[in-house]
């Protein structure tokens, strides 16, 4: 799959998890807020985005890890600019194998920080400390991730490049 390949999908995906992502919630009320997230799930797999969006994420990867610093740069774009895809796209949370950490680390650089530095940071931590707890030493992956992300401090607390560096 080539770059505009992935850019048509993600720009679908986009548009279908838009509505799902901005749907009003009531978050003064706990139990309208776990129906709203019963509810989320619902539309989520009746759109079957879930599938598709890993696929994708697989190609984008792919072609963030095998791309120059132009094609890194232009699949940091299409995170940035396709936010609702950001949002709901995720790999299956239950990887167990170095390979599978080290997609998880080149999809958390391609976002290069998302819309919130700190929400990205959660999900760094949690990453890492899986990793961890299956015997998995991040460094390695970590080094060689930071190398091919952003050095752009985007929102006052550091480059992509230096968060996975501060995490060696």
């Amino acid at each position: 799959m080539n770059l505009g390949d992935v850019e048509r999908e993600m720009a679908r995906l986009d548009r279908l998890y838009r509505p799902v992502a901005t749907a009003p919630v009531d978050v003064s009320n706990p139990d309208a807020m776990l129906t709203a997230c019963t509810a989320i799930d619902r539309e989520l797999a009746e759109i079957n985005a879930d599938g598709r969006a890993e696929s994708l994420l697989r190609a984008a990867v792919a072609a963030y890890a095998e791309g120059d610093d132009l094609v890194r740069a232009a699949v940091r774009g299409l995170f940035d600019r396709y936010e609702w895809f950001r949002w709901g796209a995720h790999f299956a949370p239950d990887w167990t194998t170095a390979e599978e950490l080290r997609a998880r680390l080149i999809h958390f650089s391609a976002r290069d920080q998302g819309a919130d530095t700190r929400d990205e940071l959660l999900g760094l931590r949690d990453l890492l400390t899986r990793a961890r707890r299956l015997g998995i030493d991040p460094a390695p992956v970590l080094a060689e991730v930071a190398a091919m992300s952003s050095d752009a401090d985007r929102y006052g607390m550091g480059s992509t490049r230096d968060l996975l560096l501060r995490h060696c």
